[in-house]
């Protein structure tokens, strides 16, 4: 299992990049993190990385055959959910264990007694993961379009679409590892969360009973499906797609945010 461990180099800062006090600044810190993240993580968690992108070209393929693929609705949730789906494997469910084991092992106490700002190493490894779903959403993105035959004139949506949900549920996966009393507890909830995320993606908002609309209405990443799946129409509303990436966008900075407070708060803690 890889976990966040330590990186030397974020505390250290290079000329021009010191905050108040002699601290590394933010921008220093979050630099340092992020590439230490991505070499730790491109090797270690490369199959993870391949199997989210695998189950989700298995539920293209699969839905093609069980379900009425004549309405382009379905079809365009079907591959907007599936694309979707790889960020949540990734961000939500894989970031949720790594920051129960992290708590877990007492790296926390390494990080904590840094002079770097618990907003960096969160927003830093929050990112590193969620880049990695990048070229699996693409591929699944491109490969459902030509699959379903959807037009792929604005098929570049789905880059601000993983950003943004991938940040966001990234986030909350960092909330879910760092508030859960045990790791198992947080594997549990980043499983589960990765299953809602996948259903009510999938699912068209109509076909939904009334009270799971609402939960669909509270959980960030459908808006992320709704501003892909929106891009598919010939002739996308860029109003509406602009509205739910701002959902996104503001789903980011509190899903960051509450990260932050966990972050102080199991380190305080132990």
């Amino acid at each position: 299992m890889t976990t966040l461990a330590p990186d030397h180099r974020a505390a250290r800062a290079l000329p021009g990049e010191v905050g108040r006090g002699g601290a590394p600044s933010f921008t220093a810190s979050f630099g340092a993190l992020f590439v230490g993240q991505l070499a730790r993580a491109r090797t270690a968690a490369i199959p993870f990385f391949l199997a989210a992108t695998l189950q989700s070209v298995g539920i293209v393929v699969l839905l093609k055959g069980l379900l009425d693929t004549s309405s382009d609705l379905t079809k365009q949730s079907v591959v907007a959910g599936s694309s979707v789906t790889v960020v949540s494997f990734v961000a939500l469910n894989l970031l949720a264990q790594r920051f129960g084991a992290l708590r877990a092992s007492g790296a926390l106490d390494y990080f904590a007694a840094l002079p770097i700002r618990p907003s960096a190493v969160v927003t830093a490894t929050a990112a590193a993961w969620a880049s990695f779903t990048v070229p699996g959403s693409i591929l699944v993105a491109v490969g459902g379009a030509i699959f379903y035959r959807l037009p792929l004139a604005h098929v570049w949506v789905i880059l601000p679409v993983v950003v943004l949900a991938g940040v966001s549920l990234a986030g909350l996966g960092a909330v879910l590892g760092l508030l859960a009393p045990k790791p198992e507890i947080a594997t549990v909830g980043g499983q589960l969360g990765m299953s809602a995320v996948m259903f009510l993606g999938l699912v068209p908002a109509h076909r939904l009973p009334e009270v799971l609309r609402a939960v669909r209405a509270i959980v960030p990443s459908t808006y992320a499906v709704d501003a892909f799946a929106a891009s598919f129409h010939r002739r996308p509303r860029w109003g509406t797609v602009g509205i739910d990436l701002l959902v996104c966008l503001a789903v980011c900075v509190l899903a960051l945010v509450a990260a932050t407070w966990a972050f102080r708060r199991a380190a305080h803690r132990r």
